[in-house]
C-alpha cells in the first residue's frame, strides 16, 4: 500500500494512503492502475497530470499546478527514494546452492559455503570462491584467483588467472577481467614485439561492473578497481589503470595504460583518456570529452576536446556555434571599410 511505500522511504503521502501497488512504472508511458512512478526531473513536469500511475515520488517542494489523479509521497532525494524502492521491488528470490552437474571444478579449488555454480562454468586449479557468491552459466574462473563472499557473476564473465574479486561484487555477462595488456614493443624491421603481461587485477569489495566491459592485467604489477566503483557497460580499462573508490563512469569510456583515477569522480559515457595521467579526487567529466594531460585540482569539472573547464567551454561554445554568422559581419564590416577608403 502506498502508506507502507511512504513509511519504507521517509515520505509523507498526499491523497489516498491505502491504495495497493504492485508495480513501478515510468511517468511517461501508461503505468495504469496499482503503479507507482517518480517525478524528479522539472522537464517531466507535464506527465505529472497526465500519468495513469497510482501513485508518485515527488520532491517534498513540490506543488501542483493543475490538479492530480495520482496520490504523491513527498520525500526529501527522489532518486534516493526510487533507488530504494526499486531495490525491494526488485529482491531476487533466493536461488539454492547448488554446483551444477554440467560445471566443472578442479579438486584443488576451494568452494566456500552455500555457492553456486551453474551450468558450463569452469572453476580453475587453485582458485577460490567465497560463502554465498552465484556464478551463473558459462562463467570462466581461471588459476589462482580469488573470489570473495557474496559476490555474483552473470553469464559469461571471465575473469583470468591470478585476478583478485573482493567482497559484495557484481560483475554482468561477458566481462573480461584479467586480459593481456596492449603491451608491443617496436622492432627495427618495423614489426612489434609483444611484451608479456605478467600483472593482474584487483577489484576491492562492493564494486559492480557492467555488460561488455575490459579490464586488462597490469603488465607487472595490479590493475586496480578500488572499493565502491560503479562501471558502466563497455568501458575499456587498460593495464595499471586505477580506478578511485565510489567513481563512477559511463559506458564507453576508455582509460589508457598507467592512468590513475581519484575518489569520488563522475566520468560521463565516451571519455577518452591518455595514458600516464592522474586525475584529481571528486573530478567531473562531461561526455564525449578528451582528457589529454592530469587534473591536479579536486573537485573540478571539465567538458569538450581537449577538456577545458567546464563553463570555459560553455562559454567558448556560445561563441562558435555562431562563427558563421559573425564571419558574414566581419565581411560586411570590411566591404564598409573598404568604401569608406575609396571615398577619400
Amino acid at each position: 500500500m502506498v502508506k507502507d511505500i511512504a513509511s519504507l522511504v521517509g515520505g509523507v503521502v498526499v491523497g489516498d494512503p491505502e491504495i495497493k501497488i504492485n508495480r513501478p512504472s515510468r511517468i511517461d508511458e501508461a503505468g495504469g492502475s496499482g503503479s507507482i512512478s517518480f517525478y524528479g526531473n522539472p522537464k517531466y513536469e507535464p506527465f505529472v497530470y497526465t500519468t495513469e500511475a497510482s501513485a508518485l515520488l515527488v520532491p517534498k517542494g513540490f506543488e501542483p499546478k493543475s490538479p492530480i489523479q495520482a496520490t504523491l509521497i513527498k520525500v526529501d532525494d527522489v532518486y534516493a527514494a526510487i533507488a530504494l524502492l526499486l531495490e525491494s521491488f526488485g529482491q531476487k528470490v533466493e536461488r539454492p546452492a547448488s554446483v551444477s552437474a554440467q560445471a566443472v571444478v578442479h579438486p584443488t579449488s576451494s568452494i566456500g559455503e552455500h555457492v553456486t555454480i551453474g551450468a558450463f562454468s569452469s572453476i580453475s586449479a587453485k582458485s577460490s570462491i567465497g560463502d554465498q557468491s552465484i556464478l551463473y552459466d558459462q562463467v570462466f574462473i581461471g588459476e589462482n584467483v580469488q573470489i570473495g563472499k557474496h559476490v555474483t557473476l552473470y553469464p559469461g564473465v571471465k575473469i583470468m588467472a591470478d585476478c583478485i574479486i573482493g567482497d559484495h561484487c557484481t560483475i554482468h555477462s561477458n566481462v573480461v577481467v584479467g586480459s593481456d595488456g596492449f603491451g608491443f614493443a617496436p622492432q627495427k624491421d618495423g614489426s612489434f614485439k609483444k611484451i608479456p603481461q605478467l600483472g593482474n587485477v584487483i577489484i576491492e569489495d562492493s564494486v559492480e561492473i557492467g555488460s561488455n566491459c575490459t579490464i586488462d592485467r597490469g603488465s607487472i604489477g595490479a590493475t586496480i578497481i578500488k572499493k565502491g566503483a560503479k562501471l558502466d557497460n563497455l568501458i575499456q580499462i587498460a593495464h595499471n589503470v586505477e580506478i578511485g573508490e565510489n567513481t563512477v563512469i559511463a559506458a564507453q569510456t576508455g582509460i589508457a595504460g598507467s592512468t590513475k583515477i581519484g575518489k569520488n569522480c563522475l566520468i560521463g559515457g565516451q571519455v577518452g583518456f591518455v595514458g600516464h595521467i592522474q586525475i584529481a579526487d571528486g573530478t567531473r567529466i562531461q561526455a564525449q570529452s578528451g582528457i589529454m594531460s592530469s587534473v591536479t585540482k579536486p573537485n573540478t569539472a571539465l567538458f569538450g576536446f581537449p577538456a577545458i573547464p567546464y563553463r570555459d567551454y560553455l562559454k567558448a561554445y556560445a561563441i562558435f556555434k555562431r562563427l558563421p554568422q559573425l564571419n558574414q559581419k566581419l565581411k560586411q564590416l570590411e566591404q564598409l571599410l573598404n568604401k569608406r577608403d575609396d571615398t577619400k
